[in-house]
């Protein structure tokens, strides 16, 4: 314990009482607001994630506070842009009046420019106002109490209500060791010990689990693999579509080469059929080769029935007098 005189430690859980107290090894809570945090602490009153306006990932979001009143959005994403890309920002308003409530969440795009700014924006000035910066404890700190509830962190000795813990005012280390086994006694929960650390460190904020890391990665991973698979598919659908139409417009041409060499159509006066041919091009040539075939019909049809008639009419100058010799030939007898 002696070498931890001239150190702070910082909680890695959230203890109401501990929250309390200057070192962390008080037993009993000194102010009605902190017996309201234990209470709801011990019966599970708060959930973390009831919050419906929560939104993206809790390891890639720092929370910034003791903002001014002038500060708006654009603002706040000017200045935090600094630090990396925003991917989301919540600037936290009164519901009925709608001012600033003087702290907000920002979501950056990865766990490193979270980390950047975590480090870098702790004390920035942002519109006269010396902001500070800490990671996402609602979501991240286990146990943690909300202050409109009794817990939180900070505070003014002013108000009756004194608050340690955090990166800005870390606990002190502790003169005597914690009494465990006075709290067991008690029935008292004790409370958790924190990372010992010199002033001039900075604390880092938790980590993701490495199964989370794992899982996204594998998602990464899959979607990439789904979405080559996917231009592969397309890809080959496109293939497939041409070849299609290639044979659509083969078999097209061949039955209009048998259809010409069907009913005798001259070689003058056929379309020409390149193999750039569209398929519009195919279907136009094929109506004028059928309109073609009709007026060959027709005139076929009128030129063989002039002929027959032609040659009936023959036969019959023939035929004529020969019926009227016989005509006459009876009537004499």
């Amino acid at each position: 314990m002696s070498s931890n005189i001239n150190s702070v430690f910082y909680a890695e859980s959230y203890h109401p009482i501990q929250a309390g107290s200057i070192d962390g090894t008080d037993i009993l809570p000194h102010d009605n607001a902190v017996y309201r945090a234990l209470l709801c602490s011990n019966a599970a009153l708060y959930d973390p994630t009831g919050d419906p306006k929560i939104i993206g990932d809790p390891y890639c979001t720092v929370f910034v506070g003791r903002l001014s009143h002038l500060t708006t959005e654009p603002t706040l994403h000017k200045a935090m842009s600094k630090y990396g890309r925003v991917k989301n920002l919540r600037l936290v308003r009164h519901i009925v009046t709608g001012a600033s409530r003087r702290f907000a969440f920002v979501e950056f795009e990865t766990e490193k420019e979270m980390r950047r700014a975590y480090q870098d924006a702790h004390h920035a000035i942002i519109d006269d106002a010396e902001i500070i910066v800490d990671y996402n404890r609602q979501q991240l700190m286990p146990g943690w109490i909300p202050r409109r509830l009794g817990g939180g962190l900070g505070g003014r000795k002013e108000s009756g209500q004194l608050r340690f813990g955090g990166r800005e005012r870390p606990f002190r280390a502790p003169l005597q060791p914690i009494p465990y086994e006075d709290l067991k006694k008690l029935g008292i929960t004790p409370p958790p010990e924190g990372r010992y650390m010199s002033r001039f460190q900075v604390p880092s904020p938790p980590r993701k689990p490495r199964k989370l890391v794992e899982k996204e990665e594998y998602s990464y991973k899959r979607s990439s693999v789904d979405r080559e698979e996917l231009s592969q598919i397309s890809s080959s659908m496109e293939r497939d579509e041409h070849r299609t139409v290639g044979r659509k417009q083969d078999s097209r041409r061949r039955s209009y080469v048998e259809e010409e060499s069907q009913y005798g159509k001259s070689s003058e006066d056929r379309p020409e059929c390149s193999p750039n041919t569209t398929s519009i091009e195919t279907d136009h040539n094929y109506k004028w080769s059928t309109l073609d075939r009709e007026e060959h019909y027709h005139s076929r049809s009128n030129a063989g029935g002039g002929e027959i008639s032609r040659k009936r009419s023959s036969r019959d100058k023939e035929e004529c007098p020969s019926k009227r010799h016989r005509h006459y030939s009876r009537s004499n007898h």
